[in-house]
């Protein structure tokens, strides 16, 4: 078996990084599929006092300290990941010290070298208008509206960290789901 592929999905809130997961992970069977969102909804739920944090901040739109992220991810990955896996991040990083702490990881590893970086593009006006018309309890317009702030300030950075490395591959995500699967299976196959 080749080596499995890792894809980093990057993507303002609405931009459909959920659902190109979910259609790579059927088309090729062994990633193991990381979603940082997931956790922080996870703990929000629990009675603990970073749970309690973690929600008061989900639902005014932000995301928890930087090293939490990362903790939560590697933690994840490191009694998970098999090397039949491949690493399939949605989501994440949405900082550049997590995209940081990713790449050292994947070099420690020895999986840096088949690993790409995709930004789902869409407009500020297409993520409100795709995040507005779903139902998720984190959906509301003050959350949704925090969350397009954070991806302004702290996401458009690790954009620029990876277009600098030469390593960010730009797909249009204004287009219907399955094309822009196929877009992501020409880049990444």
């Amino acid at each position: 078996m080749n080596k499995p592929k890792n894809v980093i999905l990057i993507g303002r809130s609405g931009s459909g990084k959920g659902t190109q997961a979910e259609l790579l992970q059927k088309k090729f069977g062994y990633f193991y599929s990381v979603r940082t969102g997931d956790w922080f909804r996870k703990l929000a739920k629990t009675d603990s006092d970073v749970g309690k944090k973690v929600k008061e901040i989900l639902d005014s739109g932000g995301l928890p300290y930087d090293d939490l992220a990362t903790t939560l991810w590697m933690h994840d990955l490191v009694f998970n990941l098999r090397k039949e896996h491949g690493i399939l991040a949605d989501g994440f990083p949405r900082r550049v010290n997590e995209a940081k702490n990713l790449d050292s990881f994947l070099e420690f590893l020895g999986r840096s070298h088949n690993t790409f970086y995709l930004y789902l593009e869409i407009s500020f006006d297409e993520g409100m208008r795709r995040l507005l018309g779903r139902k998720r309890y984190d959906d509301n317009k003050k959350a949704i509206e925090g969350r397009m702030e954070f991806f302004e300030k702290r996401v458009t950075p690790v954009v620029e960290y990876y277009k600098k490395q030469g390593k960010l591959i730009v797909i249009n995500g204004e287009q219907r789901p399955e094309k822009i699967n196929q877009d992501i299976l020409k880049v990444i196959s």
